[in-house]
C-alpha cells in the first residue's frame, strides 16, 4: 500500500513542478512532520489541494490525503460506541452526559498503527500567513495484533474457543489479557459515533520562501482497537483513546 500512495502523489506532482510559479485559483503540496506529546508520537505525510474564492482569494477549500503512523506508549483504551458511552447514537448522543458505569477500559503497553485518511480542509489566507482547520472523514487503517489487559465495569466477558465458536460460560474478570488489533474502517460520524482512527487539527502555515514554508498545528487524533473477546453484556468489543498532540513541520507547494 505505502508504494502505491507513493506512486500516486508522485503522479500529482509531476505536472507541477514542470510549471512556473504562477499564482491559479487551485493551490497544492506536501505536508511533511510529526505529532508529539508525552508518549505518543504521529509522522505523517499528506497531499491536499485547494481552491481558492473570490478575486482576493482570502479564503480557501480543500481535500487532503493523509498517511499517518501512530506510536503509543502506556494507553488507556476506553469503551467506544456512542449507545454505550452515551446511551443514544447519531445527533442525540452529541448533547448526552458520558455514562461512567458503561465504560470499560483496555490498558496498552504499547500501540502502533498506519492509517490512510481522506479528509476537508478550510484556510484563511494572509500573505506570508495562512490558518487553517482540517478533520479526517473517511479512511482505513492497519496495524498488528498486541496483547492488551481487559477491565471491564460489569466483570464479565464471553469465553471463544479456538474454533471461534462463542462458549455458553461467561467468565468474571477484574484483569485478562486480550488479544487487540486497530480497527480497519474510519468513519466520521460526529462526537462518540465515529468509527476507528482519526484526526482533526488547526495550523498556521509561515512561508519561508515559494517553494518551501513551516507549519506548526495542534492535533486532536483518535485511535480505536477491537479486541477478540466480545463483552457478553453490553455486547462491545471496540475501544477507543483520545489524545492531543503539538505538530511541527514543513509544506512544499506545488505550482501550476
Amino acid at each position: 500500500m505505502k508504494k502505491f500512495i507513493i506512486a500516486v502523489l508522485t503522479l500529482f506532482s509531476i505536472p507541477g513542478f514542470a510549471q512556473s510559479p504562477v499564482s491559479t485559483r487551485l493551490s497544492s503540496g506536501y505536508d511533511v512532520g510529526m505529532a508529539y506529546s508525552k508518549n505518543n508520537y504521529n509522522p505523517s505525510l499528506a497531499y491536499y489541494q485547494m481552491i481558492n474564492i473570490g478575486e482576493r482569494k482570502l479564503f480557501s477549500l480543500g481535500w487532503t490525503l493523509r498517511l499517518g503512523a501512530y506510536y503509543g506508549d502506556n494507553l488507556n483504551y476506553y469503551t467506544a460506541p456512542a449507545r454505550l458511552t452515551r446511551g443514544k447514537t447519531g445527533f442525540n448522543a452529541l448533547s448526552e452526559p458520558l455514562i461512567i458505569k458503561n465504560i470499560d477500559t483496555v490498558r496498552m503497553d504499547y500501540s502502533s498503527m498506519t492509517s490512510l485518511n481522506l479528509g476537508i480542509r478550510a484556510q484563511v489566507n494572509l500573505g506570508v500567513v495562512e490558518l487553517g482547520a482540517s478533520a479526517e472523514l473517511l479512511g482505513l487503517t492497519l496495524g498488528k495484533s498486541r496483547t492488551g489487559r481487559y477491565r471491564s465495569s460489569t466483570g464479565y466477558y464471553k469465553q471463544t474457543n479456538a474454533a471461534g465458536v462463542d462458549s455458553t460460560i461467561y467468565f468474571r474478570v477484574a484483569n485478562a489479557d486480550q488479544k487487540t488489533r486497530p480497527s480497519r474502517l474510519n468513519v466520521r460520524l460526529l462526537g462518540d459515533n465515529d468509527i476507528g482512527t482519526l484526526s482533526t487539527e488547526v495550523y498556521a502555515r509561515i512561508r519561508i520562501s515559494q517553494r518551501l514554508s513551516a507549519r506548526v498545528a495542534y492535533q486532536w487524533l483518535t485511535t480505536e482497537i477491537k479486541v477478540n473477546n466480545r463483552d457478553a453484556e453490553a455486547d462491545n468489543d471496540r475501544f477507543r483513546s483520545r489524545v492531543g498532540m503539538v505538530y511541527a513541520g514543513l509544506t512544499f507547494p506545488i505550482f501550476y
